[in-house]
């Protein structure tokens, strides 16, 4: 089988193409014949070498997989279509995750609609369901809102009844519109904090979802009760050389909350990172259940933007550090 290795840090065309052996389904793992692959931030910030949770060079990145099962396990029967949580390793053709990472996929959804939903849509609710516990009426600065997570976001906050403040480039705006956001702001020519006030008559907006980095000013613009869910620091890592020098100054620029700022302000700051949570998969596995009953009903709809055949993973990583995508970047194997 092929898989896409990264052997060291360095730009996209460091991704290599190799061949291996095929993995093994065995008892309690699913042999998955790979349709779909879901790219992610991650997989860029491991390929620079700034991600700490990688595994160490030269390896396989990849969280998630769409594709056929091929052995019988739990729940699953050969030929049947599955969508999987894997624990990297996803930029593979073949994948053989524990059974508890696997579930049908829905008639109703591709393979590669499958493939957006697992890190995309569990971080989300995550974020506004486990921690900001977003409410009807409520309002939602979404940063990178026409992203992956963005997108899912948006979604979910339709369906929770909360309002949606989306920033990301103007080009994307119409998307975002269509989608359902009421207020777009352009993050390269705009200050958000300034819109946000204006956009709310300086009350604020009750929940931020914030993988740019710019903690600080979203904290700013929290009113009174308001979340803020940090998940991740793209705006920071975006066009960074190779090199831990450069991602520990990001680090060392980031804001320290106090416990009694926060008590005086009226105001919480979250933190998620769905790739600590393996040793929760129970809940990860009843929420993935819940977001594909959701989209076998139509109430979310994931949004797949671009995609790559498998042997380019190299062009799909460098159209998300170019900002290109409008929501999931995708790999795609040979049927």
């Amino acid at each position: 089988m092929r898989s896409v290795w990264i052997p060291r840090a360095g730009a996209p065309d460091v991704l290599e193409v190799r061949e291996g052996p095929e993995p093994v389904g065995g008892p309690g793992r699913v042999k998955i014949r790979v349709r779909a692959a879901g790219v992610n931030f991650a997989d860029v910030s491991a390929r620079l070498g700034v991600y700490p949770d990688a595994p160490p060079f030269p390896c396989v990145v990849g969280y998630e997989v769409a594709g056929i099962a091929e052995n019988e396990a739990e729940g699953i029967a050969p030929g049947q279509r599955v969508v999987a949580l894997t624990r990297f390793g996803g930029y593979s053709e073949v994948v053989a995750p524990p059974v508890a990472q696997v579930f049908p996929l829905p008639d109703a959804l591709s393979f590669e609609q499958g493939a957006a939903i697992p890190v995309n849509y569990l971080t989300a609710v995550l974020m506004l369901r486990h921690f900001a516990n977003v409410q009807s009426g409520e309002t939602v600065l979404v940063h990178a809102a026409a992203g992956g997570v963005g997108m899912a976001a948006i979604q979910l906050c339709k369906i929770a009844g909360a309002q949606v403040i989306g920033t990301a480039s103007a080009a994307k705006h119409a998307v975002l519109r269509e989608a359902g956001v009421a207020h777009t702001i352009d993050y390269r020519t705009q200050d958000f904090e300034m819109e946000v006030n204006r956009i709310t008559a300086h009350r604020g907006v009750d929940v931020v979802l914030d993988a740019t980095g710019a903690f600080r000013k979203s904290y700013r613009v929290l009113a009174p009760l308001g979340r803020l869910v940090c998940f991740g620091l793209s705006g920071a890592a975006a066009g960074m050389q190779p090199n831990r020098l450069a991602a520990l100054g990001a680090v060392l620029r980031l804001p320290f909350f106090h416990p009694i700022q926060l008590m005086n302000a009226n105001k919480a700051v979250m933190g998620v990172n769905l790739g600590h949570l393996w040793d929760r998969i129970d809940m990860l596995r009843r929420e993935m259940l819940g977001l594909l009953r959701d989209a076998e009903a139509g109430r979310i709809a994931p949004v797949v933007g671009k995609t790559f055949p498998l042997t380019d993973a190299a062009g799909a990583h460098r159209y998300i550090q170019e900002r290109q995508n409008v929501g999931k970047v995708v790999l795609t194997a040979d049927a």
